[in-house]
């Protein structure tokens, strides 16, 4: 049986990385192209200043917009415009492989798949930024928490749940799994963390930010009970324009 893929990037300011990122994502796209999955490619420019939309469209992507600065969203904005069965949402500064796309494809077959993330790689020499994505990768496959950089997820599924929250600036993700866990259980499906081809996602935060602002903000979500994940202000680290 044939399936549609929509493959939604939330993007603010990445005129940078985001050609790359398109470029990947376009290379990868052959394993559903492989299996006679129809798919497209949509961006959402989520008010971005700089040249995101256009290098989008010189991409062949759609470009949606979202007038507020929020993943949430940016990722609902374009999950709202796509036309697919499937959603799998890619951030702008990461790079899928072809085996990660045919990873999912083989999930989507199966048909006990409802939702997926995938384990995440980082290009960075330093041992605490090594062993804080190990540190996440084990946590996302002991709990089945798809890191927001990349997700995939039957749409009926996502549109059950009622998407990212808008009520969240960061842990959006993690929110998200909670629900499609529950409703997974309901329906007698699976969540599943891939790990045989992780995506390479940026370490840009590690360049910008020191151990002191990582640190300082986890302390301050453990204090305030997460209310700090409520915020754009106290979630600078996404949302403060540092690229």
């Amino acid at each position: 049986m044939n399936r549609t893929i929509s493959i939604i990037v939330p993007a603010f300011n990445e005129e940078r990385l985001l050609a790359g990122s398109l470029a990947a994502i376009r290379a990868a796209a052959a394993a559903f192209d492989a299996a006679a999955f129809e798919w497209e490619l949509i961006v959402c420019d989520n008010n971005s200043t700089d040249r995101t939309a256009a290098i989008a469209r010189a991409a062949g992507a759609r470009v949606v917009f979202e007038p507020i600065n929020q993943i949430s969203r940016a990722r609902n904005a374009g999950a709202a415009a796509a036309t697919g069965e499937w959603l799998v949402f890619v951030d702008a500064d990461s790079h899928p492989s072809r085996g990660l796309f045919a990873d999912v494809v083989r999930g989507i077959q199966s048909g006990r798949v409802l939702a997926g993330g995938s384990t995440v790689a980082v290009d960075h020499p330093a041992r605490m930024v090594r062993a804080t994505v190990g540190w996440w990768n084990l946590t996302s496959r002991l709990m089945r928490w798809g890191a927001g950089s990349f997700i995939f997820c039957e749409t009926g599924a996502f549109r059950t749940v009622g998407g990212f929250s808008l009520r969240l600036f960061a842990a959006e993700e993690i929110d998200l799994f909670r629900r499609l866990k529950r409703l997974a259980r309901r329906r007698r499906r699976t969540i599943r963390i891939l790990t045989a081809h992780p995506l390479m996602t940026s370490a840009r935060k590690a360049h910008l930010y020191s151990p002191g602002e990582f640190f300082g903000f986890q302390l301050k979500t453990v204090l305030t009970a997460g209310r700090t994940l409520r915020s754009a202000d106290k979630c600078g680290m996404w949302y403060d324009g540092r690229r």
